[in-house]
């Protein structure tokens, strides 16, 4: 698979039935290696070196947006139920535009997290959410030191 922005983890990986497959710790179990899960294994196994701990990371949830069921990538649950980080991911082949921005930003009138980042491995970009004056600010920094954990 393809080298991408993060520092190098080691993965637990197998072949199976022509497929090839990466174990997620988080789901606790093997799921099929596209480069949109070579991008959020890659994201996950970032958080865990981080010091985020698995019981606050949930990944692959569906959720409703006004009547429809859709899926995210990666969530940093805070404390209280909130959602500290919203992560969306994308394969390294698409590129980080309006339209995959705005993808995110209508999952975050669901979910109402306070960071969001996207990412397709290659670049990320991370955005803080002022929900009082509803309006968001880009950061150049993954918001660790924020986070409410």
């Amino acid at each position: 698979m393809q080298q991408l922005a993060f520092p190098p983890f080691s993965f637990k990986t197998k072949s199976n039935e022509n497929k090839r497959t990466i174990f997620d710790p988080i789901r606790k179990k093997f799921v099929v290696l596209t480069p949109e899960e070579w991008v959020r294994q890659h994201v996950v196994q970032d958080l865990l070196q981080k010091g985020i701990s698995k019981t606050r990371l949930s990944v692959e949830k569906q959720f409703d947006l006004m009547g429809q069921q859709k899926r995210f990538d990666v969530v940093v649950a805070g404390k209280n139920a909130t959602i500290n980080l919203l992560v969306e991911c994308k394969a390294p082949s698409i590129q980080i535009t309006q339209h995959t921005f705005d993808q995110i930003a209508r999952y975050q009138l669901a979910l109402n997290a306070s960071f969001l980042m996207l990412t397709n491995g290659l670049q990320h970009v991370y955005c803080q959410i002022d929900t009082e004056n509803e309006t968001y600010r880009f950061i150049e920094e993954f918001p660790l030191n924020q986070l409410q954990l």
